[in-house]
């Protein structure tokens, strides 16, 4: 009798994650190396700078699937460059709208520049066939990941 072995090496979750770490991990290196930026701080940074508006430290952990702790520490290393500024809430103080100051959104547009350069590397690498198909592949299970589960 075959043995139903379970092998983590094909287990997508698995494979999603260590891909996304090997591609992160890459363009962390880049922009550490250039603005000695943590990944919470960049991800901070690529939240309101491509939103172009302000958000709460809510909203930021939620856009980035980061934790609160992440993104307090962010905010506070981007507020001491002068990157970004808070506004306390007039109806509730126990929210501070964060927003990109001048130096910050200069900062956040040489980053994306970086960040286009480090997309045509992958493309590169991984060709226009493959990078078209890994899209289409990530688009499906985004979608598939909005629909509700249903218990059977």
């Amino acid at each position: 009798m075959a043995e139903n072995r379970f092998e983590l090496e094909n287990f997508l979750p698995y494979r999603l994650n260590r891909a996304a770490e090997f591609v992160a991990l890459r363009f962390a290196a880049q922009y550490k190396a250039r603005y000695q930026l943590t990944r919470p701080e960049w991800r901070t940074l690529a939240a309101l700078g491509s939103l172009r508006r302000s958000m709460t430290a809510t909203e930021i952990g939620a856009h980035s699937t980061m934790h609160k702790t992440k993104v307090s520490r962010a905010v506070h290393s981007l507020e001491r460059r002068r990157w970004l500024r808070r506004e306390e809430d007039g109806r509730d103080r126990r929210f501070e709208h964060l927003e990109l100051t001048a130096a910050g959104k200069q900062a956040y547009e040489e980053l994306t520049q970086l960040a286009r350069g480090y997309q045509a590397e992958l493309l590169s690498m991984i060709g226009t066939r493959d990078m078209e198909a890994l899209l289409k592949g990530l688009r499906a299970i985004e979608q598939a990941m909005k629909k509700p589960v249903t218990p059977d």
